[in-house]
């Protein structure tokens, strides 16, 4: 049977971030990837300049349908933009009983711009968090979640208790927007961390890491993996994308989701 993954966001036009990016980064983990279109926004590597959300029920209907036929064996959240939305999108899950979901609590963009309404953190936090496998915040995110100020790798084991008493099994809070020469992503279980070091690589070419990321540990879940190798094998991932990016636009530029491939064709 082959592996198969659903991701519900947002659609990047640029091809960065998104469901663009949750669906290349499927293919480069050889799981076919289906889509659940929750917004469409206006962005490229320079920012995002508006988004256009889709009505709850039409989300509710595109889960169905794929989860229905198809089936999926692991799920990711992105860009859920709104209460009514993530209260549909949980609602829709436990319905299907998914059991291996990734929540990327997407709330902003590179340049700031605010992708969840500030009223809608709450419904997150009591509706789709306790569905999680999951979830994988960086540290604003696990900040806005936990209340606790994110500044290095104890500040974020604090945030990472916190939000793990909200009901998710797995907790990673990533390292990239803290300072240092080497990015340290914290994976808690409830028991132990797990911390994946990376040497900070400097570059514009950033664009949907945490898209990318998210996706990576769905499809490692999808072929079978167990969370912690899930994520290590996500995160080796991710490191390799951004060191092979290309350098495309003005701004903070896309990965290189198959740079796997174009490395085995060099």
């Amino acid at each position: 049977m082959t592996a198969r993954a659903l991701t519900i966001a947002g659609s990047d036009p640029g091809g960065g971030a998104g469901i663009q990016a949750d669906l290349k980064t499927f293919s480069a983990f050889g799981v076919y990837g289906m889509s659940a279109l929750t917004a469409v926004t206006v962005q490229n590597t320079l920012g995002v300049r508006g988004a256009a959300h889709m009505p709850p029920q039409v989300v509710a209907d595109q889960i169905d349908a794929v989860l229905e036929d198809i089936g999926a064996d692991a799920v990711k959240t992105g860009m859920l933009a709104s209460a009514p939305l993530i209260r549909i999108v949980a609602q829709r899950l436990k319905a299907h009983n998914v059991k291996r979901l990734v929540l990327d609590p997407v709330m902003y963009a590179k340049g700031g711009h605010a992708l969840l309404e500030p009223r809608a953190v709450g419904t997150l936090i009591k509706d789709l968090l306790p569905l999680a496998m999951m979830i994988t915040p960086n540290a604003p995110e696990a900040q806005r979640l936990s209340g606790v100020l994110v500044t290095c790798p104890e500040s974020a084991k604090k945030a990472a208790r916190a939000i793990r008493a909200m009901g998710p099994a797995w907790v990673l809070v990533k390292g990239g927007h803290l300072a240092g020469a080497v990015c340290e992503d914290l994976l808690y279980d409830g028991r132990t961390f797990t911390a994946f070091r990376s040497p900070r690589i400097e570059t514009r070419s950033t664009h949907g890491t945490g898209c990318t990321l998210s996706a990576a540990i769905a499809s490692g879940l999808a072929l079978g993996l167990p969370p912690r190798k899930a994520a290590a094998e996500a995160v080796a991932y991710v490191a390799g994308a951004i060191k092979h990016a290309w350098p495309l636009g003005s701004g903070h530029g896309p990965l290189n989701h198959h740079w796997r491939q174009h490395e085995k064709t060099a």
